[in-house]
């Protein structure tokens, strides 16, 4: 942890600062010249954890239980070390002491938040089911028609489906505040949609059309793996909830922020890997289906891409996944751009990276390892920042 260790090294400083001047001003005590009184500073020296009190003032006050307290503590650096230099064995312990010491006479008691409604929770059920069932029937309603016809079912079935995403992602356990990278995460779902299709029609000197929503058309289009992440909407929201619920839980057993972190490193990997085990599953069901290749490779990274990013940023933390989503998309997008450019007059070496990688693994190697890649790195950071008290304590429950 980053700012763990931040606050570890500069224990002495953060002790210092939460000491000195703060202590004075939490106790009225002051001297001319803008220095604290000897008295003040004794009472200060007496009681540091009413310093650290005055100086995280809006944070005890707002906090409905101990853990947001030691939550917030741990955001702003304090480690277990730094914590025993206020007397306690480790944060949670100090965090105890001070939510028991704010003063609450004049306040109701806070109660434990209600649980969500029954109505509620099924909503969001719904909601994440919703963009498979469009997709299913987008896919029948393309197999079932063709010319213009055809072409208006796709349109509305787009449409229907990214509505039907968008409302998933506005409630329930995948719904974030922060904003995401909406521009990226559609053009990554796109190309697994046509980019394969497109990149060998490249390759062998197309396309000679505008795609047709079938495998074997001018532009062939790969719809077994769009439908796959479809229908893993559903898994995405249960993982999300898993993991939220699993880790409130551990976060109010845990007696230490690096008892939290061991705690919950093997539940988020776990809840990783179910999702991933769901999605193989939908992808092999959907390729049998639609009598189209399965299209792992495409399938399983882009899952496990949006998946972390999505879980990111739902606990707080859009910057990477917004940068990460942008790399791969660019990635895949330069690809493209280069078989194209490399047509031109004395550009041909601008095509030989890409032409080398669908030599070695096909079309496929193109979207793999730049989601592939994408994941990696995510799923690095997500061990490190997921698993800090900070990412659970201040999400509120699963709706």
């Amino acid at each position: 942890m980053a700012a763990g260790d931040g606050g570890a090294a500069g224990g002495g400083s953060v002790a210092a600062g939460e000491t000195g001047v703060g202590r004075a001003a939490a106790h009225g005590g002051g001297a001319p010249g803008g220095r604290p009184a000897p008295s003040a500073a004794r009472r200060a020296a007496a009681d540091p954890v009413k310093a650290l009190m005055h100086r995280h003032r809006e944070l005890c006050e707002r906090a409905v239980d101990p853990l947001e307290i030691a939550a917030g503590l741990e955001a702003h650096g304090l480690t277990d070390r730094t914590a025993a230099r206020f007397r306690h064995r480790d944060v949670f312990s100090l965090a105890e002491e001070m939510y028991a010491r704010v003063p609450r006479d004049t306040d109701p008691a806070p109660h434990p938040a209600d649980p969500p409604a029954p109505r509620a929770r099924a909503a969001s059920v719904v909601l994440a089911l919703l963009p498979g069932a469009l997709g299913a029937a987008a896919v029948a309603g393309l197999r079932l028609t063709d010319g213009r016809t055809r072409l208006t079912v796709a349109a509305v079935g787009v449409l229907a489906v990214t509505l039907a995403l968008r409302a998933a992602l506005r409630r329930g356990p995948l719904a974030a505040t922060a904003r995401t990278s909406g521009t990226w995460t559609c053009w990554l779902v796109g190309y697994a949609l046509l980019g394969d299709g497109l990149l060998h029609a490249a390759l062998a000197g197309g396309p000679d059309g505008l795609p047709d929503g079938t495998a074997d058309g001018p532009w062939p289009v790969t719809v077994a793996p769009v439908l796959a992440l479809a229908l893993a909407c559903a898994p995405a929201a249960a993982s999300a909830r898993l993991l939220a619920v699993r880790a409130r839980r551990r976060l109010t057993a845990s007696r230490g922020l690096a008892d939290f972190s061991a705690s919950v490193r093997p539940l988020l990997l776990g809840t990783f890997a179910l999702f991933m085990v769901a999605l193989t599953a939908l992808a092999a069901l959907t390729g049998a289906v639609l009598d189209e290749p399965a299209a792992y490779p495409q399938a399983l990274t882009l899952g496990a891409l949006l998946l972390l990013a999505r879980l990111l940023t739902v606990h707080g933390h859009a910057y990477a996944p917004s940068l990460v989503l942008t790399a791969a998309a660019t990635a895949e997008a330069a690809a493209l751009a280069a078989l194209f450019a490399g047509r031109l007059p004395g550009c041909g070496f601008l095509a030989a990276p890409v032409e080398a990688l669908v030599a070695a693994w096909g079309p496929a190697g193109v979207p793999t390892v730049a989601c592939g890649t994408g994941a990696l790195i995510l799923l690095v950071h997500a061990t490190r920042r997921l698993t800090r008290a900070s990412a659970h304590a201040s999400t509120e429950q699963p709706r």
